[in-house]
């Protein structure tokens, strides 16, 4: 019988790691092996719940870490940099969601994938990865039908427009051989004219507990074609990580994509 899948996860005390350790309370193939929170956290030392054995506590570093398969990531720019050391040291598969990264982590991640696996996802629903891969063919096939993204959340999430809206931007914007830099509308407010050409327009809605819903529209003459995912359980998320987690281990250093992932799925 194969040896389960040692894991371990960055951000453990967040929405997203109490929904991936609810889901590796149930899992008998993978096994949790560190735990990490920010320092000076409340959880730092305590015992991490739902676990059989019980024995494994929070942690605020790598220091004591055993050996793992691979890494979990969904916690800041600042913790991200600090597993991505520890997975280099240790030539440790890394999983990340974390966004808001700046321009001197992106090139460290990148340098990173010449030594280690990693991939890196804004979004870890399935369903969403298969609604960029269509975003992709219908803005390519269409190329001179508007596009606006229109994504909703709860009223805590704190950047906007969320990073799953400006990944779908980044695939349109490739699909039609530009970039978003040059092509997104972020506010309109103010503004007066007519639509700029080619431009990829963006709108925010923030309220309640929505999980996440994403809307791509690509509007022509005479008709509309919308493309549209919406999440009422954040499980989703986890379930997708832990998915991209078993599939990474193992694979060569690379920058791989969920789409990679998708693409094997039965």
């Amino acid at each position: 019988m194969p040896r389960p899948l040692r894991l371990a996860l960055n951000g453990a005390s967040g929405r997203m790691g109490h929904a991936l350790l609810d889901l590796l309370g149930a899992d008998a193939g993978i096994e949790l092996v560190h735990a990490v929170v920010a320092p000076g956290s409340v959880h730092d030392g305590q015992p991490v719940p739902g676990l059989a054995t019980g024995s494994l506590h929070y942690a605020h570093d790598w220091t004591l870490a055993p050996p793992i398969d691979v890494i979990v990531d969904f916690s800041n720019p600042a913790a991200l940099a600090r597993a991505l050391d520890h997975c280099l040291a240790h030539g440790t598969a890394l999983v990340s969601g974390t966004t808001g990264i700046d321009a001197a982590l992106e090139t460290r991640l990148a340098d990173a994938a010449r030594h280690i696996a990693i991939l890196r996802a804004a979004n870890f629903s399935l369903g969403v990865a298969v609604l960029t891969r269509l975003l992709r063919e219908a803005a390519a096939a269409l190329p001179d039908w508007d596009l606006e993204i229109v994504e909703a959340h709860h009223g805590r999430k704190q950047d906007a427009p969320s990073g799953t809206a400006l990944a779908l931007g980044r695939a349109a914007a490739a699909a039609r051989d530009t970039v978003l830099e040059t092509t997104a509308t972020y506010h309109r407010e103010g503004h007066t004219g007519e639509r700029a050409e080619g431009s990829i327009g963006f709108a925010v809605v923030r309220g309640g507990d929505i999980v996440g819903e994403h809307t791509a529209m690509l509007i022509g003459q005479g008709e509309r074609l919308e493309l549209a995912h919406r999440a009422t359980d954040r499980s989703i998320f986890a379930r997708g990580a832990l998915y991209a987690a078993r599939w990474l281990t193992g694979r060569p250093a690379g920058r791989w994509q969920l789409d990679d992932v998708i693409a094997t799925l039965p």
